[in-house]
């Protein structure tokens, strides 16, 4: 019998309460998923991330910690101090987003959730638009049972018809064609980037409608809004 259902409450106990939660999961044939330590293929990848604002209380007091205030990619270093422990208890092999080799998580969540790419490039949920991220996953050797994900498959951004998330954008980097990552750089380094962007979120993420309960805290926006425009 898969162990899915017992596994996923285990790892619903030992993150949640950072914040974390099971994001779903997906499937692979006899050697077709990432490698595991012993240096098989995983069967299952189980991914994991935050809703909304949901890791900022924890990884806040974990980052102002005296010897954390001074880590270059703290929020990268927060996710492996509490998902790694949670990997080695059930055998499983941790990847995360920053680490080579460069797993494909943005495919991976849009086959595990059905998410599409928004026009700033991030995955829109249906209920948590543009306010959520994907902190890690964890490889097992065994295929799990479905985490019960619900079908989330069509894309909000089809069914806007007004896109103010287009127009929001002061230095136009956000198209419907594409996100242009150096224009929005350029844009934050200027004296008009740093009152508006810098300080406030990015506008044109902002502007978008859907999962506006979600939106990050004005802290965790200036702290992710910091990191890109270094």
């Amino acid at each position: 019998m898969s162990r899915g259902p017992e596994l996923f409450e285990q790892l619903r106990a030992a993150l949640g309460v950072h914040g974390v939660f099971v994001r779903g999961n997906l499937s692979f044939g006899q050697g077709e998923g990432p490698l595991l330590t012993d240096g098989t293929s995983a069967r299952s990848v189980v991914l994991l991330g935050n809703i909304g604002g949901s890791i900022w209380p924890a990884f806040s007091a974990w980052r102002d910690m005296p010897d954390n205030r001074l880590r270059q990619d703290p929020l990268d270093d927060w996710s492996k101090v509490i998902i790694r422990p949670v990997a080695e208890n059930l055998g499983a092999t941790a990847y995360f987003p920053s680490d080579p080799p460069w797993q494909p998580f943005q495919r991976w969540a849009m086959q595990a959730e059905g998410l599409k790419a928004s026009p700033l490039g991030i995955l829109i949920h249906p209920e948590y638009g543009l306010w959520h991220g994907y902190r890690g996953a964890l490889g097992f050797a065994e295929a799990l049972e479905n985490a019960e994900i619900r079908d989330l498959s069509a894309s909000p951004c089809d069914r806007c018809a007004r896109k103010p998330c287009l127009a929001a954008c002061p230095a136009d980097a956000v198209t419907a064609a594409a996100f242009d990552v150096q224009s929005c750089r350029s844009h934050l380094r200027t004296q008009d980037g740093r009152a508006g962007c810098v300080t406030a979120g990015c506008l044109a993420r902002n502007a978008c409608p859907i999962g506006a309960d979600y939106r990050y805290p004005a802290a965790q926006l200036a702290f992710h809004m910091a990191a890109l425009h270094l």
